[in-house]
């Protein structure tokens, strides 16, 4: 019996894998295989996978192999470099060849990169006869099945939810194969350290709080959900030092645990309580369909007119250097801006590779508002530091808060981090764990520490630009020149 090559991509685990539990009852070989091409993700490889989510792709890539091994079979790991004949189709291409592979069968990637590849391997495998058959989904549904009446791609969310929620249910979960058949002969193997996806330097330890991305990490984050967290969702999501949220990003992003899965377990759970967490998985899935119709999105404006809007730039395209610009965005990225609680949130990404979805809009807004640096230096930063990255999900949450996007915030709709703060972190938990040199302030004057008298800042060990920075930029500054640049744009 001809052997298949399962391809696996962004979808690292065993069970809810249609193709594989086909397989598996076929009893036909299977050559489990994955490539690392990162010089293939996107154009010069812009998009390849950040340093923290390489951490989470050597914690999957283990599981995975292990799982593998589990079940008799093994994985077969590849790693392709930037020249010519060296790409994932001719990789793959040659193995077919050298098998005699009757198919090889992947998950479809719904972004421009892994859509261009898939392409190229099927151009590839077509002077061998061989197939390459996609099968299942990495969303709920695949981006082609919603449009609007008149045959377009939506722009707005809500019309969006509304038409997923006329469809079937999405596919039942699948147990994983209990066994699947080997190959006559195994192909070689590059090790998982030849692939070199973790830090020289042990920069991820702070890592280990998301626990492991791994099927087993993804199941046990999905289990200490579903109970209070999910039933308290709609307000306990936005409060930055509660665990409220369902913190399975990180499992999504390589297919550590699938969005099916959460889908049906969720509903399964409470179907009541459920429903604002689906919304947030249907979210998700919007930002696969914008990505798939508008394959720009990424550097580009969705919404045409901001292509003149005046942005700063810590370096332009051209490669002119802005001092300020630069000076700026080196102190949003390291939680120096003088903002409690903004810098809180940039010092826990940095330390845990994630980042609350409250503060990822707070953040978000300071940069590209009161800064006004372009939402693409924001985009490209958490890119590097977010263990969850997601091309769809980074572009439309960066797009929605620059105001360019589908169904976006407006942009004169500001985010003021002092009311935020006020609000969402009201005890000065959060703050008091991630800025710790403003911990002995009392509430009151946690959240805007630049108003408090000195002789209170004296006694809590606080001093204005030594311990801890002074604002960056004046909140009615920042605000009145995000305002005069949209303006500009308008005119």
């Amino acid at each position: 019996m001809r052997p298949i090559i399962y391809w696996f991509r962004k979808d690292l685990r065993l069970e809810d894998q249609p193709a594989l539990t086909g397989l598996a009852r076929s009893g036909q070989p299977v050559v489990p295989v994955f490539i690392w091409a990162p010089h293939e993700e996107g154009e010069d490889g812009q998009w390849a996978p950040g340093a923290a989510s390489r951490v989470a792709l050597h914690q999957a890539l283990g599981a995975l192999g292990a799982a593998l091994e589990g079940v008799g079979s093994r994985l077969i790991l590849a790693r392709t470099r930037p020249a010519a004949g060296s790409g994932a189709a001719n990789f793959l291409q040659s193995m077919a060849k050298t098998l005699n592979a009757a198919a090889i069968h992947c998950t479809p990637r719904f972004d421009p990169a892994g859509r261009a590849q898939e392409e190229n391997v099927e151009l590839a495998l077509r002077s061998l006869g061989i197939p390459l058959i996609r099968q299942g989904s990495p969303g709920l549904y695949p981006p082609w099945e919603s449009r609007k009446a008149d045959a377009t791609p939506y722009r707005v969310f809500t019309p969006f939810y509304k038409n997923l929620q006329t469809k079937a249910p999405p596919a039942l979960p699948l147990a994983a194969p209990a066994l699947l058949a080997a190959p006559a002969t195994w192909p070689a193997s590059e090790p998982l350290k030849s692939l070199a996806l973790l830090p020289a330097i042990g920069w991820d330890s702070g890592f280990a709080a998301l626990g492991p991305n791994t099927p087993a990490g993804g199941r046990a984050a999905l289990a200490s959900f579903l109970g209070a967290p999910l039933r308290n969702y709609p307000a306990g999501r936005d409060v930055p030092s509660q665990a409220g949220t369902s913190r399975l990003s990180m499992h999504l992003a390589w297919g550590q645990i699938s969005v099916q899965r959460l889908w049906h377990e969720a509903r399964a759970f409470d179907p009541v309580a459920a429903e604002p967490f689906v919304r947030q998985l249907a979210w998700r899935d919007f930002g696969q369909h914008l990505l798939y119709h508008f394959e720009h999105t990424p550097t580009r404006p969705l919404d045409a007119k901001f292509a003149g809007f005046p942005w700063r730039w810590p370096e332009s395209p051209e490669g002119h250097a802005d001092p300020a610009a630069a000076r700026d965005f080196k102190a949003w990225c390291h939680g120096q801006t003088g903002y409690p609680l903004v810098d809180a949130g940039m010092r826990e990404l940095w330390a845990t590779g994630w980042m609350h979805n409250r503060l990822r809009m707070v953040v978000g807004s300071f940069l590209v508002k009161h800064l006004r640096l372009h939402w693409l230096c924001g985009a490209r930063w958490f890119w590097d530091t977010l263990m969850d990255a997601d091309l769809a999900n980074n572009t439309l949450g960066w797009q929605w808060i620059a105001g360019c996007g589908a169904d976006a915030a407006p942009y004169f709709r500001i985010f003021n981090p002092v009311t935020q703060s006020r609000r969402f972190d009201a005890s000065g938990a959060y703050i008091r764990r991630w800025v710790p040199e403003l911990a002995n302030l009392d509430t009151a004057h946690l959240h805007a520490p630049w108003e408090v008298p000195p002789l209170a800042l004296a006694s809590a060990g606080v001093m204005p630009g030594v311990t801890y920075p002074h604002p960056i930029v004046g909140l009615t500054q920042g605000r009145d020149g995000a305002l005069a640049a949209y303006a500009q744009m308008r005119v």
